[in-house]
């Protein structure tokens, strides 16, 4: 049996939550062996709420994703980056950028604020060449099934999508689904 083609998931969270939320820590402890790390953007750690602005996390995903690489002994392309919805946005922004990783995995990915579909969140998709995984729920006022079929074919690496049926932003009892479409994912990259 080869290597692993992956040695560890980051991954970030939502704007209102931090790295302890419920499917982020269920995440982690299924999937161990593989290390996971759960971080905390620095806006969470100084016990603020608003986020930062984009180019704030951005520059701060550019420093802390190469450092926990070399924590664990690797490299940023052998590590697989993501989160819940604002935190996997900002992971699929930096890849878009040029950080390197083995993929992405974009829980509630925000397509576009609720009631406001003209404001889309895709102009770096065009940009991401790595496989994705989309886990969403079926009535998330970030973004339809249909809206995402139509703005997922952009992203040039190859797309799975999972549809969480009659879940919104914040799955509540779909942690073990979630769970198990991440791991079958990981052992198909």
């Amino acid at each position: 049996m080869g290597r692993p083609k992956v040695d560890g998931l980051v991954l970030t969270h939502g704007a209102g939550g931090d790295r302890d939320q419920h499917t982020l820590v269920a995440i982690a402890e299924k999937l161990a062996p593989l290390p996971v790390e759960r971080i905390n953007f620095p806006y969470r750690n100084q016990g603020r709420r608003p986020p930062d602005r984009a180019p704030k996390l951005l520059a701060f995903l550019h420093e802390e994703i190469p450092a926990i690489a070399a924590r664990l002994g690797t490299e940023s392309g052998r590590l697989v980056l993501g989160g819940r919805s604002m935190g996997g946005r900002m992971c699929s922004m930096a890849v878009a950028e040029g950080m390197s990783a083995a993929g992405l995995v974009l829980l509630s990915y925000p397509l576009h604020p609720p009631k406001k579909p003209d404001k889309l969140r895709t102009g770096h998709f065009p940009r991401v060449d790595v496989p994705c995984l989309f886990i969403s729920g079926d009535r998330d006022p970030f973004g339809s099934p249909e809206e995402f079929a139509q703005h997922l074919p952009a992203i040039k690496g190859p797309v799975t999508t999972v549809w969480l049926q009659g879940e919104r932003h914040d799955p509540k009892k779909a942690d073990a689904g979630i769970v198990a479409a991440v791991a079958g994912w990981l052992e198909s990259l």
